[in-house]
């Protein structure tokens, strides 16, 4: 991923030095195991865990010198061991094959970047709640269809948002568990060359759990669950953000991107004020969705393995986990310094003088005896003289005759109290945060 859309702690995780100091902890550990079946002697595992040593941007270099010859990135990390470690190093990768390093360490990979992951998840779902409870009773214009519906609050909205976030959150930990596995099965995963005992040996060392049957890889369907996770996230986040977009339109303004000193909006009007950051994330969900796509993509391979998984992990593997991390930044900041405007709310309540009261009328007049569709018919020519002819709602009422004889002007009022639409606040609140306050 380009620096643009990282964070260094997500990208750190992918780098090629990295990577390699994964697939020497995942020989190891291997050898380790083997030398606990008495497969291979012990004085074999201190040599190698003495002279692997650590990696750094050098050696990656020569890594990868060595693999514009050998054209197999296994094979030259394991000439690059032997030519560190020297002849101990033929206990290395004894009866494995190149996918029970590369899947295990992906494992590891992936396993972490959820913990960074969850870190992000965590700070945006603070963020939500901390500005639903203290919008929970500023009263906002609800809308269906992009029309005026009936009234909301904005931190009801939130609330919403909470909820849908932590159902993310949730999905990223089961996710974290399907891909949390190692194989150390060998070429087809038949175990032909060592013992399952070696396999959980590493597994328990190394964090993960066994993949319980593998062919010559870990299967795909746990990748595509992973990666279908963090899209199912990134389209969440562009849900919020498109809602702000909408929120931030000149028309509506009840809620806009924090604008910071020096900020430009338009290379060509000083005037304006765009939200970037919401169109960014919009932009940047797309990608996610179709790494998804391709992890899908990737479960069908050929017999007990192809590689034509491989190019496409190289990129989303990355890409996808460091996206998301970044996304999850940047909206919880979005949140976290979002400007909200109460006032505009409560002027755009009132745009339609009093219009969006109209179901509150309807279910007035069936309690009191009118049948159902008839007060349809009497609310709804009453709400259309406001459309067409700009006459006020409430006037309009209290002129109806039909109506006055099942309200009276009072009653017709009580209908148009704003307090009636944050009655319930304290139950949803209860109901998604656990508390009311």
């Amino acid at each position: 991923m380009i620096p643009r859309y990282s964070r260094p702690e997500m990208a750190s995780l992918w780098s090629d030095v990295a990577r390699y100091r994964r697939w020497r902890d995942v020989e190891l550990a291997a050898l380790e195991g083997m030398v606990a079946q008495g497969l291979a002697p012990k004085d074999a595992l201190a040599d190698c865990t003495a002279r692997a040593g650590d990696f750094t941007e050098a050696d990656a270099a020569r890594i990868e010198e060595i693999e514009r010859t050998t054209k197999h990135d296994v094979i030259a990390f394991l000439t690059f061991v032997e030519e560190r470690v020297g002849p101990s190093a033929r206990w290395l990768h004894l009866g494995m094959t190149s996918s029970d390093v590369l899947d295990t360490s992906l494992g590891l990979t992936l396993r972490d970047s959820v913990d960074l992951l969850l870190k992000g998840m965590d700070r945006v779902m603070a963020a939500v709640e901390k500005r639903a409870f203290e919008h929970k009773h500023t009263l906002q214009m609800g809308r269906s269809h992009g029309i005026h519906a009936e009234p909301i609050t904005f931190g009801h909205k939130l609330a919403i948002w909470y909820d849908e976030l932590r159902r993310g959150r949730t999905r990223l930990l089961h996710a974290r568990d399907t891909i949390a596995v190692g194989k150390i099965s060998g070429a087809v995963g038949t175990f032909a060359h060592l013992p399952p005992s070696v396999e959980e040996h590493v597994c328990q060392k190394l964090g993960l759990t066994p993949a319980p049957a593998s062919s010559q890889v870990v299967q795909r369907d746990r990748h595509a669950e992973f990666f279908t996770a963090i899209a199912l996230v990134g389209a969440s986040l562009e849900k919020f953000a498109v809602e702000i977009r909408h929120l931030q339109r000149t028309e509506v303004r009840e809620a806009e991107e924090p604008f910071t000193a020096g900020q430009k909006g338009s290379s060509a009007m000083p005037h304006k004020r765009n939200p970037i950051l919401s169109e960014n994330l919009t932009g940047l969900a797309r990608l996610l969705r179709g790494y998804a796509v391709s992890a899908m993509e990737d479960v069908a391979l050929w017999h007990e393995r192809d590689i034509s998984h491989s190019s496409v992990e190289r990129v989303i593997g990355p890409d996808a986990t460091i996206l998301l991390d970044f996304m999850l930044h940047r909206f919880a900041g979005l949140v976290e310094n979002m400007r909200v405007y109460p006032e505009q709310m409560k002027k755009n309540l009132d745009l339609l003088g009093g219009v969006v009261n109209s179901q509150r009328l309807l279910l007035e007049l069936a309690r009191k005896g009118m049948d159902r569709q008839a007060a349809y018919v009497v609310v709804q020519r009453n709400a259309m003289k406001m459309f067409e002819e700009g006459v006020d709602f409430r006037q309009a009422l209290l002129k109806d005759q039909d109506l006055l004889k099942m309200m009276t002007p009072e009653e017709v009022s009580d209908c148009f109290s704003p307090g009636y639409h944050t009655r319930q606040m304290d139950a949803v609140f209860q109901r998604v945060f656990g508390r009311a306050s």
